[in-house]
């Protein structure tokens, strides 16, 4: 049976490259009740699933296109980076999105948001991060009226959710804009930094969120130092979903399963998002 309080980082990404068809199928093997993912524009405007607005981390772009990444200046020195949005889909899918992983994995695709949702329908849940909204909306692309068209596409949005797709951001003006457009069709999560903690700090500031979000999903080490906010977001109807429980992270737990059930059973979390889903069991 599906465990529906945990919830797949980018798919079972501690063992599969992330974001790709793989690593979501193996998230589903594992038991995970839903599959966290990252949403970029193509250069032509197609949502694909990435996490970086760069390809090169995850792909063999260099490789395939060696001339086209551009500079770019961070921390006073001059970088080169492949941007998302200066490729078209055709292109972005002629690259190999496993080999960074392992060799196992080489020729997983970029998959696009369609095939997300066609491979995920009544099969599992559906977490959706909008990357980076304020930047795409400089270019002049607005990234959730683009995620929204997709959510119609796929038949979503005419009736109340049934929970099979949920759409969360960092951006406060996206989360507030999504709960606006979606009225409730379609749940939507503001995510919490550490650095942003502030927006938790109180009951009055943690209700005052329900007016357009679903749900919170706070950085951990917040639930951590504050499980009071816990409570303060279930009383104003809001689920709370932390971030990120992986092996490297466990501090003072014997395992990163072990640190997740004491989210779930200590803190009452509603449901906890990792990179380890077969450590639910």
């Amino acid at each position: 049976m599906p465990h529906t309080d945990v919830i797949a980082h980018r798919g079972a990404s501690a063992h599969a490259p992330e974001n790709t068809l793989p690593s979501f199928d193996l998230a589903v093997h594992q038991d995970a009740g839903c599959v966290e993912h990252d949403l970029h524009v193509t250069k032509d405007g197609l949502l694909v699933c990435m996490h970086d607005r760069t390809l090169e981390r995850t792909t063999n772009v260099r490789e395939i296109f060696p001339r086209r990444g551009q500079e770019a200046r961070e921390g006073g020195a001059l970088v080169r980076h492949w941007f998302v949005h200066d490729f078209t889909l055709a292109e972005i899918q002629q690259l190999d999105a496993g080999s960074w992983f392992r060799p196992e994995f080489a020729g997983a695709r970029v998959p696009t948001f369609d095939d997300l949702l066609v491979w995920a329908r009544n099969r599992v849940a559906v977490l959706t991060e909008l990357k980076d909204p304020d930047v795409y909306e400089r270019r002049g692309v607005d990234l959730l009226m683009s995620c929204d068209a997709a959510l119609r596409r796929h038949g979503l949005m005419t009736r109340p959710t049934d929970g099979a797709v949920t759409v969360q951001s960092f951006h406060e003006p996206t989360v507030r804009r999504a709960g606006q457009l979606f009225v409730r069709r379609v749940p939507v999560v503001l995510l919490v930094e550490s650095t942003d903690a502030a927006l938790l700090r109180d009951r009055k500031r943690v209700t005052a969120l329900a007016a357009f979000a679903s749900g919170i999903g706070p950085e951990k080490s917040i639930v951590r130092d504050h499980p009071e906010i816990v409570g303060w977001a279930h009383d104003a109807g809001l689920r709370v979903t932390p971030w990120t429980f992986r092996a490297a992270t466990i501090g003072s737990f014997k395992s990163v399963g072990a640190e997740m059930k004491h989210y779930l059973a200590e803190f009452g979390v509603d449901a906890v998002i990792t990179d380890h889903p077969d450590e639910s069991r």
